[in-house]
């Protein structure tokens, strides 16, 4: 029967093939880290020290990775679409998958009643706000995604507190948007949604006044 010490190997294995996983980059660093500090732990307590050694070297550079992250500064950006959607198509279709997992996509979005938008995270498209206006208002979003490599509220947190101006400027006092499944409904909680009935049917609210 394995001893206390092979159990913690094969923990160490477990989390860092875990951590290889991971779609957000954040995620995978800590995970590993973890995983690798269990690993040097084991390396030096079995006197293996090059797995000691080599597992320790890890979890440096992932502590290193991981300041680097969390002390760099993004830098957010909202890119309204015109009459161009090339790039929106190919973006639509090639992340309609992962967003059907979270929400309902209509399948038609070229009528000029669709409001798109990117969010560029240091120049990068990181994700997409497509909207449509309910009344003067009121603005209904349709898709608020964001790709998995940039998936930890910083997007959303840009676009509904520090973006909240750029809505109000245009009339809106109102958010709407569809529950979509409950890790959607979660991220628009976290947001400051709340759950409210509108015409008989179910959305998530936001008031930008408050």
């Amino acid at each position: 029967m394995p001893n206390i010490l092979e159990w913690v190997g094969y923990l160490a294995s477990l989390i860092v093939l875990v951590s290889l996983v991971m779609s957000s980059v954040k995620r995978l660093r800590w995970i590993n880290l973890i995983g690798a500090l269990l690993f040097s732990i084991y390396g030096f307590a079995i006197s293996a020290l090059p797995v000691g050694f080599m597992n320790a070297g890890i979890v440096i550079v992932d502590i290193y990775y991981l300041y680097q992250m969390y002390s760099k500064k993004d830098y957010f950006t909202l890119l309204k679409l015109g009459t161009q959607t090339e790039y929106f198509n190919h973006f639509m279709s090639y992340y309609k998958e992962n967003m059907l997992s979270f929400m309902a996509v209509e399948d038609n979005l070229e009528d000029s009643q669709y409001i798109k938008m990117f969010i560029l995270r240091n120049t990068i498209p990181a994700g997409i706000l497509v909207s449509k206006i309910k009344d003067p208002k009121t603005l209904e979003i349709l898709i608020d995604y964001a790709v998995p490599a940039y998936r930890d509220f910083k997007l959303g947190h840009f676009l509904y507190e520090n973006q909240k101006d750029f809505f109000i400027a245009q009339g809106y006092e109102t958010l709407l948007s569809r529950p979509g499944n409950q890790k959607h409904q979660d991220y628009l909680k976290k947001m400051g949604f709340i759950p409210e009935s509108v015409d008989g049917e179910f959305y998530y609210l936001k008031n930008l006044n408050q």
